[in-house]
């Protein structure tokens, strides 16, 4: 690929405590993919949920593609996650503890042209977490500044 598509969840650092990464496939439908390739998709509203043992993503955008013709996709529809047998299994008894959640963390293109999102098994942050992680950045930044100027 020419252009490497990566569309982030920003917000997610903020808002979560990450404990476990996935990389999971998406089953895709006609136009979406090439909506994703043009970069016209957003996970930042998104979430997973496990259903009948597998696992949905919800409220992901993906924008119509203007050369689609008269059939055309769901802008904000349910998509299936593609994970091994083991990985839903864990996914599903963690889901089942109270304050863990599935968050959408990057959507990319991998080598072979295939649409994959990288998950994230997490614990939604307290106030004062959020409060400690932007002194600690803001910290860093400080400190980064002072170095360059000498």
């Amino acid at each position: 690929m020419s252009r490497n598509i990566q569309i982030k969840n920003k917000r997610a650092k903020y808002e979560y405590e990450f404990l476990e990464s996935f990389t999971a496939g998406i089953m895709l439908k006609g136009t979406e993919i090439k909506s994703i390739r043009l970069g016209k998709a957003s996970i930042i509203e998104a979430y997973c949920v496990s259903e009948n043992e597998e696992i949905f993503i919800r409220n992901m955008s993906i924008q119509d593609y203007a050369n689609a013709g008269f059939v055309s996709h769901q802008i904000r529809g349910d998509r299936k996650l593609l994970l091994n047998r083991k990985e839903i299994d864990k996914i599903v008894k963690k889901l089942k503890n109270k304050g863990f959640t599935l968050i959408p963390y990057v959507l990319f293109i991998n080598d072979n042209g295939l649409a994959k999102l990288d998950i994230k098994l997490c614990r939604g942050k307290n106030t004062h977490d959020k409060r400690q992680d932007l002194k600690t950045k803001d910290a860093k930044r400080e400190m980064d500044r002072i170095k360059k100027e000498y």
